[in-house]
């Protein structure tokens, strides 16, 4: 279950990205933080970037019209 969970439905990439960077920053390792999207590009570009940088994907949900995108922080 998300302990975040960032509203970037309308927003377009990097909006959503840049949201979780600084959602984050502010969160303790093992919380998990879900991102909700209607940007397409957020669905590939958030999960390509959390395991650039060492974060977990827990998953990516079709929503229908938008996407749910869990992380992990891992460090």
């Amino acid at each position: 279950m998300a302990t975040t969970t960032i509203d970037g439905r309308g927003s377009f990439c990097p909006g959503p990205l840049m949201e979780l960077i600084a959602a984050l920053k502010l969160a303790a390792v093992g919380d998990e933080i879900e991102v909700l999207s209607s940007d397409k590009g957020s669905a590939n570009d958030i999960p390509a970037w959390i395991n650039k940088v060492g974060h977990t994907h827990v998953g990516t949900t079709d929503k229908g019209g938008y996407w749910s995108i869990l992380v992990k922080k891992a460090k």
